[in-house]
């Protein structure tokens, strides 16, 4: 059974690229510009969108129709622009010419309910967010060992599993372990939410798990 995915650009040499997925389960159909995707609302499926068609930067970014899950991909990936994308509600913000193997992962997990970024764009958002928003109170570390305690919060500076390992002098496989055990505790799926509850920010803003960078 293959998957119905709305291909939007206007990009022929990038629609052929993206095309390539009907050979790994999806069924590609084409959009050439924001308005076309409107009539597919109503029909809950998967958008691939080319960043070019977004307003430039100073204009609002149109809401994604009800319905529509839509990952934007760029040529020229960039911070201000994934954020700009991602409080639209894209699900998704990748290379534009990411391998196709990458992209029907991508598409897979945003499929599954998540919200998919690369790893240096997340760690990058995780450590905004650590600088921005004072830890509030412990109410979260309840429940968690000294050890977890410390691996959450380095989690939620944005550090990798290996630098965690290498400041708390472990290694990264028990960090994985810890990790794992964190998010079962605190009833979270990723590092995204869980560095939104140690920060105390409230989850129901976000759509989903934030991949990326796994346990």
């Amino acid at each position: 059974m293959t998957i119905p995915v709305l291909l939007l650009t206007a990009d022929d040499a990038l629609y052929q690229h993206w095309a390539g997925l009907d050979g790994l389960g999806w069924a590609p159909a084409r959009g050439y510009r924001l308005t076309d995707l409107a009539p597919w609302g109503r029909r809950g499926v998967l958008v691939v969108m080319d960043a070019r068609l977004l307003p430039k930067a100073g204009s609002d970014i149109p809401d994604v129709p009800t319905g529509l899950q839509v990952v934007v991909a760029s040529s020229h990936p960039g911070d201000p622009e994934g954020r700009r994308a991602l409080v639209a509600g894209a699900a998704g913000y990748v290379h534009a010419y990411m391998p196709l193997t990458g992209l029907d992962r991508v598409l897979r997990h945003v499929m599954g309910g998540e919200i998919w970024v690369g790893k240096s764009m997340l760690s990058r958002m995780l450590s905004q967010i650590g600088q921005a928003v004072p830890e509030p109170n412990q109410d979260w570390a309840r429940d968690l060992t000294v050890r977890e305690r410390d691996v959450a919060r380095y989690v939620a500076l944005g550090h990798s599993n290996q630098s965690i390992a290498d400041v708390l002098g472990i290694t990264e496989r028990t960090v994985r372990a810890h990790i794992s055990a964190i998010f079962e505790k605190l009833g979270v799926t990723d590092r995204l939410m869980l560095a939104l509850r140690v920060h105390g920010i409230d989850q129901t803003a976000t759509q989903g798990a934030a991949k990326g960078v796994g346990v």
